[in-house]
Formats: C-alpha cells, structure tokens, sequence
C-alpha cells in the first residue's frame, strides 16, 4: 500500500461501518469487500462494507425501531447530536444493503431481500424500498465496537473520516457478496487468517482493518464479539502519525509512549510502521496478537 504525505485541510466526513460476521466449523469469520481499483478511497484494499453518512439517512429516523435517546446513548457520543447518531445506525445498515446485499430489517423474507435489491439496481432509494416492501430496519442487531477519526496528516487516504465501526451477525438465510461496482471480490475469513493472507500479500489491508482484525482474532464465536460490544462502550482510536528519524511513516494509538492519549483503548499493538509497502507491527506477524 502507498503511503500518502499530504496535510488534509478539511474537517473529517461522518462514516459508518459493519463489521458483518458469522460463526463456521473453523471459528468466528469476517465478511470482507474488495474495493474497485479505481475508487478514490482505499483503491483495491479489502474492507468491512460501510461509507459516507448521506443527507437522506435522516429520513428514516422517524421509522427506526429503536428511540432517538437509546440510539444516542448506545453510540457513546454524548457530545453527537442524537439525529447524527441515528443516522450513523441508518447509514451501517444501508452500506450493508447497498455494498452487500445483506437487509437487516424486521421479519424479511428471502423474497423480500430478493424484491429490494432488484429495486435498488433499478434505482430507488433505500428509504423508498423499504417503505414500498413495509419493512423496519433493525438497528438491534448493530453494536457499536469503535470509532475510527482520520488524522489530519495522510497516510493512506487524502480524505479525512470520522468513522463509526458497528459490529452484528449476518442474518440467518441471507448471503453476502460484493456489488460488482464498489466492490469487486468479497470473501468470509477468520481474523487471523485474513491478517496472514495481508502479511503474505494476497490481499491489501489499511490499518483500521488491521487493528480490528487483530482485536476480534481474540474471539472464537460470534456471541463472544457481540457480548464484549454489548459490554463497553465503543473504543475511540485517534491515530497520531509521525515520520521517525529514518522517514518512516509510525502510526501511534492511544496507550502508545508516542501518543499523547497515555490509556490503551485497542488489544495489540499500539503502533504500526510503513515498512515494505505495507503497515506492520514492531516486530514480526505475532506481535499482532500480543497484549
């Protein structure tokens, strides 16, 4: 991966992610997008389906299945608004829908997802299918798990974001697979794996991905993800970068001796080093895993 030097000048965008998993014979796996080689945002990396937060998520607050308030407070950003708090569940659980196909929504049936993504390829919005399919989208089956804030000094992106990272279980009787526009090649890996076919370089990761991957590589089942998210409050990870004395890229979290955040919000490492086209841990591969 590139590293990118530019100063970003402008404010961050408001983002949301799903982290969508599931359990199989071999453990706890995580659903991975690879993004277009030509898009302008992490170009050819494997990523969690999620994006921009849209001026039309809004919308479907009023028909949300969960209060305003309980929305807001489950987010933990109490200094949010708790309209853009709400927004975020939407915008989740729509990139969700839009980049994977997957509907989290109240009682659908196969036919029903099957209606919704034919209406969404013949362009209707999403506010617009559900109300036309009567469904209510379920914003319990999203945990907030962290909160990304892109640093103002670029390295992997020359945009800026304030991203919400959601964990939840794909629904039973659906299947995911990329959207053949945004995304190109999806694939169901374990944590780990996916961090080894990264270190191998079969697959490109940024670092959001490579510290979530490593923090839910300490987990065996989906219920053991989504009690430790049920259990705390979303992680705030501020990335402070600097170039060491040898031009280095480090990117720093909080707990990190360089970060000026002294309490760790994140297991693993807490800083990465732009070394060999890509962001590895002080160390070797295993350094991912260690506390």
């Amino acid at each position: 991966m590139e590293l990118n030097r530019t100063l970003i000048e402008t404010p961050p965008r408001d983002a949301a992610t799903v982290v969508m998993l599931r359990d199989a014979p071999g453990g706890l796996e995580v659903f991975l997008l690879k993004r277009h080689g030509a898009s302008d945002v992490l170009g050819g990396a494997y990523v969690f389906p999620g994006g921009k937060i849209d001026a039309e998520d809004a919308a479907l607050i009023p028909q949300l299945d969960q209060p305003l308030a309980a929305l807001h407070g489950a987010l933990g950003e109490p200094e949010t608004a708790a309209e853009l708090a709400a927004s975020c569940y939407v915008a989740a659980l729509r990139e969700a829908f839009e980049e994977s196909g997957v509907l989290y929504a109240h009682g659908a049936s196969a036919d029903q997802v099957a209606q919704a993504t034919t209406l969404l390829r013949e362009g209707h919005g999403f506010a617009e299918l559900l109300l036309q399919l009567g469904l209510k989208l379920d914003t319990r089956s999203l945990l907030p798990w962290s909160r990304w804030i892109t640093a103002r000094m670029a390295s992997v992106s020359s945009k800026r974001f304030d991203t919400r990272f959601f964990v939840a279980a794909v629904p039973s009787g659906q299947t995911a697979r990329h959207d053949d526009h945004e995304t190109t090649e999806s694939v169901w890996l374990g944590p780990r794996a996916a961090l080894t076919q990264y270190w191998d370089g079969h697959i490109a990761l940024a670092p959001p991905q490579i510290m979530s991957l490593a923090h839910l590589s300490r987990h065996d089942t989906v219920r053991s993800v989504l009690d430790e998210a049920s259990g705390r409050s979303p992680a705030l990870v501020l990335t402070e970068p600097y170039d060491d004395e040898h031009g280095t890229r480090v990117l720093c979290y909080p707990g990190d001796p360089h970060h000026t955040l002294r309490e760790r919000v994140l297991p693993g490492p807490t800083r990465l080093y732009h070394r060999n086209r890509r962001f590895e841990p002080e160390g070797n591969f295993e350094a991912l895993f260690e506390d």
